[in-house]
């Protein structure tokens, strides 16, 4: 649990590094146009079965409200696999940033998936959890706190399980990074959990790609023996 909260606080600590700040400011853009384009298309889609139906009077208000309603719920469910997309192309960048300021014992990255292997795992994953929302939306709206939770456990698993195995795959294969993420699955879920419910947050939600993928750095590094500074190793005891 303490890695989880570490994890967490960590990245903020980080917000006025330089190295940091580009990909911060960066990610934001990204995430501020992508999250506008989605109220556009879901402004768009539910004003089109509106017309469609028609009404005026009190029914048009009331339609227009629960549509606006409709619109914003849309685009934040659907964000979560756009917060995967964003952060896809960040990795590298905020990962090295976070292991520079805190891990700088460790050596350059090796041995790890290749930019194909890479790109190929984050558009699977993202169409996956896209196309599992899509599935889900109509219960959302069907049935409100059924689809809230069911928003948070999709949105923790796919933040969570992406987020973690897009990082670790900078240093090992594809296998192995899916390999430590089960081995770490309470740890993930957490830290993924803490996401979803930023990812559902108007504003909050577009830092998730940045943040979350600091956070998830230093989730990896925790706890590793592997990757403990030379400096405060424990030394052998003698014979």
């Amino acid at each position: 649990m303490s890695a989880v909260l570490a994890s967490l606080w960590l990245p903020f600590r980080q917000l006025g590094d330089p190295g940091f700040r580009g990909p911060l400011w960066k990610g934001l853009l990204g995430a501020v146009l992508s999250f506008g384009l989605l109220v556009w298309l879901a402004d768009w889609g539910l004003s089109a079965l509106a017309g469609m139906a028609g009404g005026e009077g009190w029914i048009a208000t009331l339609s227009g409200v629960l549509g606006g309603l409709l619109v914003l719920f849309s685009a934040i469910w659907l964000f979560v696999p756009i917060v995967l997309a964003i952060a896809g192309f960040f990795t590298d960048q905020v990962a090295e940033a976070v292991e520079r300021r805190f891990y700088p014992w460790l050596p350059p990255p090796s041995g790890g998936a290749s930019l194909a292997a890479q790109a190929r795992y984050n558009l699977r994953l993202t169409l996956q959890v896209l196309l599992l929302n899509l599935v889900l939306l109509p219960l959302a709206f069907a049935l409100p706190v059924v689809g809230a939770v069911l928003l948070w456990v999709v949105a923790a698993i796919a933040l969570g399980n992406g987020l973690f195995e897009g990082v670790a795959q900078r240093r090992m294969t594809v296998p192995a990074a899916r390999l430590l993420r089960r081995r770490r699955r309470v740890q993930v879920f957490l830290l993924g959990a803490v996401l979803a419910a930023l990812a559902v947050v108007p504003v909050a939600n577009l830092l998730v790609p940045i943040l979350g993928t600091a956070a998830m750095t230093h989730l990896l590094h925790r706890g590793q023996d592997s990757l403990t500074p030379p400096e405060r190793a424990v030394p052998a005891r003698a014979a």
